[in-house]
């Protein structure tokens, strides 16, 4: 027993560490600006294990993405009325430490990779659309998926913004104001959507 249970141990390990490594080298660079042969040689492995365990570099990321489910806890953990606080929390905190966060950061420097953009959506709508519209249907009403689609915008929209003029200016808004104007703009964004304005639109 013993005999099998070492290399079942190592195999573990070592997919766990190119797991890892992939995670912080698709992080920093992006799907497209890494090679099999990268994250091989940042894990101390060889390059024939990354086919054996994964398959193929798409199908790594995909597992990668997939060990990411951070906003899914934030919306389903908590009740309905707190969603829109716990989400501006994520914001502020991700400004404050003065980084994206490893999830923020994998999507924003991967999502103009085509390769990988059916596993991106996918991402998306597991850990973000599905159980948003799920949360925001305890509201009642028809447009759920609407809301979520809105907020979601927000959320992943946010990413490039702090990419392009950087953090700075936020940071300098102080925690306890962009606390509240985040809250406040997630809470407009998943509110149900009065009948008589959607009939005014219409």
């Amino acid at each position: 027993m013993q005999v099998h249970e070492r290399p079942r141990r190592d195999r573990a390990a070592t997919r766990r560490r190119l797991l890892d490594t992939a995670r912080a080298l698709f992080a920093e660079h992006g799907y497209d600006h890494v090679s099999v042969r990268m994250i091989a040689g940042a894990a101390g492995a060889n390059v024939a294990l990354i086919n054996r365990y994964f398959g193929t570099k798409a199908a790594l990321f995909g597992e990668v993405l997939a060990e990411e489910t951070e906003l899914r806890r934030i919306i389903e953990e908590g009740d309905r009325a707190g969603l829109p606080r716990r989400l501006a929390e994520r914001f502020v905190r991700q400004i404050e430490s003065g980084q994206l966060n490893l999830t923020s950061r994998l999507l924003d420097r991967s999502i103009g990779s085509e390769e990988v953009q059916p596993i991106l959506r996918q991402h998306i709508e597991t850990v973000l659309a599905e159980p948003l519209t799920a949360r925001l249907a305890e509201d009642g009403g028809d447009d759920a998926r609407a809301r979520a689609a809105l907020a979601a915008t927000i959320i992943l929209g946010g990413g490039s913004v702090r990419r392009m003029i950087g953090l700075a200016e936020l940071r300098a808004l102080g925690p306890a104001v962009l606390l509240e104007r985040l809250t406040a703009m997630y809470e407009a964004a998943l509110a149900p959507v009065p009948a008589e304005a959607v009939r005014r639109a219409e």
